[in-house]
């Protein structure tokens, strides 16, 4: 597979990743530090996208049924040279299904994760995968 994205920014201004019909609008400017996503945060953001989209994948291959995922991350960012050193997450997903197999489901994440498994080589991730049942 391969993948083709655009990224646009005017002088003193923030930028656009332009991906299919998307625009994601991120700050490169001190104006916006507080409002709109830094590439850092993005880079998170594509790392849980891809944690929610597997989960979607295999709850089809595994045959589990869930109302909705929820993931939190927490990352240390080291200075000298600038990086992602630490991340860790939570997962939660939520519904009734007792056919969900959280050490299974976690795994696969970990194995067939795209984005994750290219962020692993580089930083540590820890993490869990927790389950909370619909009212």
């Amino acid at each position: 597979m391969e993948y083709f994205i655009k990224a646009s920014s005017i002088a003193n201004q923030d930028a656009t990743i332009h991906i299919k019909e998307s625009n994601i609008h991120f700050g490169t400017t001190s104006q916006t530090a507080t409002t709109l996503p830094n590439p850092a945060e993005l880079f998170l953001g594509s790392f849980t996208a891809c944690m929610l989209k597997n989960v979607e994948r295999f709850s089809h291959m595994m045959k589990f049924t869930y109302t909705k995922a929820a993931v939190k991350v927490n990352a240390t960012r080291l200075e000298h040279p600038p990086r992602m050193d630490n991340i860790n997450y939570e997962l939660t997903i939520y519904g009734n299904d007792d056919k969900l197999n959280i050490d299974l489901l976690k795994k696969n994440i970990e194995k067939f994760g795209t984005i994750f498994n290219t962020v692993k080589f580089s930083c540590d991730i820890t993490g869990t995968i927790l389950t909370e049942r619909d009212v």
